[in-house]
């Protein structure tokens, strides 16, 4: 940890503590005020309603009242407070991938990568996607629920490492309730943003209620897109026997001007949420839902520290459109004396962005300098044979679908003997499609029937899970309670499409122009043929030569020239298919030996499900599996004044699936070392009269427990043998054993201190909320972390003054108060990449919130 961030945090928080705590002792309370609790938390975690308190597992809850204090509205808001939960950023909202407790090995997030490690659920349903979380906007929200550690028995696939649980309000048959926010608010070397928000619930009679949610935010923007230039290779050099040694930067030079802006970051998102509640009778409820939103994002999110702080240079526009639309239904009720839920969901996520990769170009044209650059060994050029600007877009879209169907029964609660498990079925597709475009690009270099498309990835993939799971808790003695569980999967997910350069199937091996994208290794070249075959493939002597047939087989992914992804099958081509099936199981003994005091043990497994990759000569990639064990406690003292839970555990990741750019910058999907993850989390609440603290921290240590190789090894000597007469055998190690994982900081701690005091007929407060975050590795290949840098430690400070009175509230706030410039992501844009972007934290922002309700 840094001392610095340590010692300035912590002096912060204890000062501020000091500072609100003074008059609270000076003045005269309400005697109300000075009896007041905490009060009793209630959560959903083991699919009952059950008090925080009560709940052996390491749970972190933000009810309503705290998410409004707070002023959350977003995933980056929420996981603030989370010291468990870290995030990779892609750079724009809607992308960051989401880990707990440490078990995060990087480079996920691709659209078709691995499945996440961490679930991410909207009340009963799953709301978890490949490609970057789903990231519902926060409003008239009950609370969000933070479970640590694998969740696999109850929640499945993506639980390995944790949950997270939004649970909305649900509509109320009590009477009407409105409710009205708004925000204004500017951002230090940015521009201006705010928010409004409301929500209506409506009786409809005595057994209905409907209930109306709608929202708009705008985040400002703060980092510009700055003039800059870009020369490549153009005159071509040879030596003395005729053969390129070189190029001179003498070709042709391109500007950003028609790109350059200040504050190019910004973002709007919209949307609405409605619930209706249907009471069939005493026992049965219907609640159908449907919630729209709509993000719309300009700019990018990352600078590049070479170029200056909060300044970047793109050379063609980058933007991201994210919306989605999600039905649910959830059915209540009793059968005999046991609960019975039914709960369905479907999820349609469209998202369609254009990004600049200008970096491509640059350091290929760099790294193929000895061979003429760009211009020449790729022969970028036009339908006349002119070089042309070798720059480069990436248009991108995904069709993300979920269809989800749960079925649970549940004992009586105060039954000796309970138990609660079900049925599970998930169905999701993603329709993949990356078109890598070069303007003016002619149709010979270009992939066939799409002139100006140098690159081509068009996919289908499907993910499909199937599982019955259960848990027993008995009673072995008034104080003492075991619980069984366990969850039986089957997984069958498959991959069919094209990905890769163009060729004409007809024409030889040194079709003209010469053309370094002719390899046989991707795109039509690797195309399957009518006669089985790839239209390339490799001779005992590993060389590569042409089959017997030059027609292709029909494509069967629409928009593409043909197929090289997929198995061949009678006369077509079907998908490529990852399946298998396992169980999980969770065992927990629970001792309660006051009504203030909770003990627990846990052992617990949680996994995630292999697959295909998007680049099909690499083949299937295997399930992981993180085992855990953990010890913890749950307290309450002072009369229910105070709080404090802990955990302390060690988890075992077996075989992590690792993500890394390989051939081509193309992301690929191996299967790793393993990895110990050992730590502790702490969680302190206090509520004395008009003074309120909360702190809780997170310490991880996360590492690898055999080398990274940078081949595949399956032993993990990474030992590179060659051929006999060759050079001796080397060593090849990206990471070795003992190696941080990264992400995930080995500190974070957060902590509110809130202070209330009458002010005539309000309730006048003070608030200062800290956060701090350690540094971390950006990568877990130290090589690549050394290129990025790692993730610098940071701490942020929040501070807001206001008043509630029974119908109004007013605040003002201050975020970022130090103007802090966290790291909260560092990546380089392709393989061969040499510019470092940083995701930053907002700067330092001020703003006004005010509100209405009935």
């Amino acid at each position: 940890m840094s001392k610095r961030h340590f010692r300035s945090t912590f002096a912060a928080l204890v000062t501020s503590t000091a500072l609100v705590a003074f008059p609270a002792f000076a003045q005269d309370t309400p005697a109300a005020e000075e009896a007041a609790v905490n009060p009793d938390i209630v959560v959903t975690a083991q699919k009952r309603s059950e008090s925080l308190q009560n709940v052996p597992i390491s749970i972190t809850a933000l009810g309503t009242k705290k998410l409004d204090e707070l002023g959350v509205s977003n995933f980056n808001t929420y996981s603030q407070q989370l010291p468990s939960v870290s995030a990779q950023s892609g750079g724009t909202p809607g992308t960051n991938v989401i880990y707990m407790r440490g078990v995060a090995s990087g480079g996920d997030g691709n659209h078709s990568g691995s499945l996440p490690s961490v679930g991410v659920y909207l009340d009963e349903q799953p709301v978890t996607t490949i490609g970057g979380n789903l990231d519902v906007h926060v409003y008239d929200i009950a609370r969000i629920e933070s479970l640590s550690g694998p969740q696999g028995t109850l929640y499945g696939a993506s639980s390995e490492a944790g949950t997270i649980r939004i649970i909305t309000n649900k509509p109320s048959t009590k009477g009407i309730d409105w409710r009205f926010d708004a925000e204004g608010n500017t951002v230090e070397h940015g521009g201006q943003g705010g928010k409004l928000e409301g929500m209506f619930n409506l009786p409809l009679g005595n057994a209905a209620a409907l209930r109306v949610v709608g929202f708009y935010q705008r985040d400002a923007g703060f980092i510009d897109n700055v003039p800059g230039t870009r020369t490549f290779c153009g005159t071509t050099t040879y030596d003395g026997n005729g053969d390129v040694n070189g190029c001179i930067r003498d070709g042709i030079s391109v500007n950003n001007a028609a790109f350059v802006g200040e504050d190019t970051n910004y973002t709007d998102t919209y949307g609405g949420r409605a619930a209706l509640l249907v009471e069939l009778d005493d026992n049965w409820t219907v609640t159908p839902a449907v919630m729209y939103q709509e993000t719309k994002s300009h700019g990018s999110y990352a600078y590049d520290p070479s170029v200056g702080d909060l300044q970047y240079q793109h050379f063609f526009e980058d933007s991201r459109d994210d919306k989605f639309i999600q039905a649910a239904l959830t059915i209540e009720g009793k059968v005999g004396n046991w609960d019975v839920t039914y709960a369905a969901a479907y999820l349609d996520r469209k998202t369609a962005s254009s990004n600049d990769y200008t970096d491509y170009s640059e350091s290929y044209d760099s790294y193929y300098e000895s061979l003429g650059g760009l211009a020449y060994y790729f022969a970028y050029v036009d339908s006349g044979g002119n070089t042309i600007d070798p720059r480069q877009k990436v248009l991108g879209t995904d069709h993300f679908k979920k269809f989800s169907q749960e079925l649970r029964f549940a004992s009586p609660s105060d039954n000796p003997v309970r138990f609660v498990g079900g049925a599970f079925y998930q169905y999701q597709s993603n329709d993949i499609h990356q078109d890598y475009q070069i303007t003016n690009l002619g149709p010979t270099v270009s992939v066939n029937g799409l002139p100006g498309t140098l690159w081509l990835t068009e996919q289908h993939r499907i993910d499909r899970d199937y599982a019955m799971f259960g848990e027993v808790s008995f009673d072995l003695a008034p104080t003492v309670t075991a619980t069984i569980g366990g969850r039986a999967f089957y997984y069958n997910n498959d991959l069919i499409g094209f990905f890769g350069f163009g060729r004409d199937p007809a024409g030889d091996w040194t079709a003209s122009p010469p053309n370094a994208a002719y390899s046989p290794g991707t795109g039509v070249a690797s195309c399957f043929t009518t006669n089985g075959e790839r239209l390339y493939t490799k001779d005992s002597n590993g060389d590569w030569i042409r089959t017997g047939s030059s027609t292709l087989v029909a494509p069967v992914v629409a928009g593409t020239p043909c197929t090289n992804l997929g198995t061949y099958s009678n006369g077509t081509v079907v998908p490529t298919v990852a399946k298998d099936h396992g169980f999980t199981y969770r065992a927990n003994l629970t001792w309660k030996p006051s009504r203030d005091l909770l003990f627990y043990a846990t052992a617990s497994r949680g996994f995630r499900p292999g697959g295909i990759n998007r680049r099909g000569d690499f083949g299937a990639y295997q399930p992981d599996y993180l085992q855990n064990y953990e010890l913890g406690f749950k307290t309450t003292w002072a009369d229910g004044k105070v709080r404090l839970n802990g955990a302390i555990y060690q988890q075992e990741w077996k075989d992590f699936q690792f993500s890394y750019l390989g051939p081509n910058s193309f992301t690929v999907i191996i299967n790793g070392p393993d990895a110990r993850i050992k730590g502790f989390d702490l969680d302190l609440s206090g509520n004395f009269g008009p003074l309120s603290i909360n702190l809780a921290g997170a310490y991880t240590d996360a590492k690898i427990q055999q080398n990274l190789c940078h081949e595949f090894d399956p032993t993990f000597t990474c030992i590179l043998i060659p051929a006999i007469g060759s050079t001796p055998a080397v060593t090849d190690i990206d990471a070795p054993a003992g190696t941080r994982l990264p992400i995930t900081p080995q500190w974070k701690m957060s902590g509110t201190i809130r202070y209330t005091v009458p002010v005539g007929s309000a309730k006048g407060f003070v608030q200062l909320n800290g956060m701090y975050k350690g540094s971390a590795p950006s990568d877990l290949r130290l090589a690549n972390n050394a290129l990025q840098g790692d993730l610098r430690s940071f701490s942020t400070l929040n501070f807001s003054l206001g008043a509630d009175w029974d119908k109004f509230n007013f605040e003002f706030f201050v975020s970022n108060l130090t103007d802090e410039r966290g790291d909260l992501s560092r990546f380089v844009q392709c393989g061969l990449c040499t510019r470092t972007y940083i995701v930053p934290t907002q700067p330092r922002t001020f703003g006004v919130r005010i509100g209405a309700k009935y």
